[in-house]
C-alpha cells in the first residue's frame, strides 16, 4: 500500500507540471494583458477539471448561497494541506490568491503566481502591510481575493484550525465586499501536510458557504467577522468527524 502511495504522489506530481505546462501559454495572457485578469480563474478551473479526474480523484463543489459572478467576493478557507490551493481553482467565480512567497522559487510557476496573484513574507512586517495595500488596490481593480485566513498550512492538529489573522477580514470591511466562508473537509487526509507527501484516494469537496455581508460592518467588528467565518467553517469541519 505505501508503495501504491508513493508511485500515485509521483504520478500526480508529474501530471500537475505536465498540466501547468500545458496551459502556460494561456496564462501569458492575463500576464501580458492585465485587463484579462478574469482569465486566471478560468485557466485555474480547467487545471481542476484535468487534474482531479486523471488523478483519480473525484471532486465536488457546493455552493450553499448564491453566488453573483458580476458580484466581488473574498474568500477563506482553511488550510490544511497543499491540495487546497488546486481545490480553490474550482471556484465557480474568478478570483486571484493572496498567498506566502515561498511558491516564487519554484522555476515557471513561481514567476506566473507571482505576476498574476499577491504573495506575501510573513516574516517580514513591511511585506506584510505591502500585502494588504496589494488586496485593497486588487478589488478597486474589480477583482475577488482568495485568502487562508490561518496565514498558512499552521495547524497541528487538524481538521482543528489555527487562529485567523486580521488581513481578510479588514480588508472585506474595508472595502464593504462580502466574505464567504469555505471548508475543505477532506484534503488533509487525502494528502496530509507530513513527510514524505503521499497521495490517497479521496473526494475532493470544496463547500462554499453563504456569503456574509459586510455593509455597514466597521473595523471596530473585525473580531466579531471573524469569529463568525471560524464559527461556520469550524461547525463544517466537526460535523464530518460525527
Amino acid at each position: 500500500m505505501k508503495l501504491v502511495r508513493a508511485l500515485h504522489t509521483y504520478y500526480g506530481f508529474v501530471l500537475f507540471t505536465l498540466i501547468f505546462i500545458l496551459l502556460f501559454p494561456f496564462f501569458l495572457i492575463p500576464i501580458l494583458f492585465p485587463s484579462q485578469f478574469k482569465l486566471v480563474g478560468v485557466i485555474n478551473r480547467w487545471w481542476g477539471y484535468l487534474l482531479f479526474p486523471i488523478l483519480f480523484l473525484p471532486y465536488k463543489v457546493e455552493c450553499r448561497g448564491r453566488l453573483d459572478p458580476k458580484r466581488q467576493y473574498i474568500f477563506c478557507p482553511n488550510h490544511f494541506s497543499y491540495l487546497d490551493i488546486a481545490a480553490l481553482g474550482l471556484n465557480p467565480i474568478n478570483a486571484i490568491f493572496v498567498g506566502k512567497n515561498d511558491m516564487e522559487k519554484i522555476p515557471l510557476f513561481g514567476f506566473m503566481y507571482r505576476k498574476l496573484h499577491i504573495t506575501v513574507d510573513r516574516s517580514k512586517l513591511k511585506s506584510r502591510m505591502q500585502t494588504i495595500l496589494k488586496s485593497l488596490q486588487a478589488i478597486d481593480e474589480g477583482k475577488s481575493l482568495v485568502i487562508f485566513p490561518e496565514g498558512g498550512i499552521l495547524s497541528k492538529n487538524p481538521p482543528k484550525m489555527a487562529p485567523f489573522k486580521d488581513g481578510a477580514f479588514r480588508t472585506a470591511i474595508e472595502k464593504q465586499i462580502p466574505i464567504v466562508p469555505v471548508s475543505l473537509p477532506n484534503n488533509w487526509i487525502i494528502l496530509p501536510d507530513q513527510q514524505p507527501l503521499r497521495l490517497q484516494r479521496g473526494l475532493i469537496h470544496a463547500i462554499f458557504h453563504e456569503p456574509i455581508e459586510t455593509k455597514g460592518y466597521t473595523l471596530d467588528q473585525v473580531e466579531e467577522l471573524k469569529s463568525k467565518v471560524f464559527e461556520i467553517i469550524t461547525n463544517e469541519l466537526n460535523s464530518r468527524e460525527d
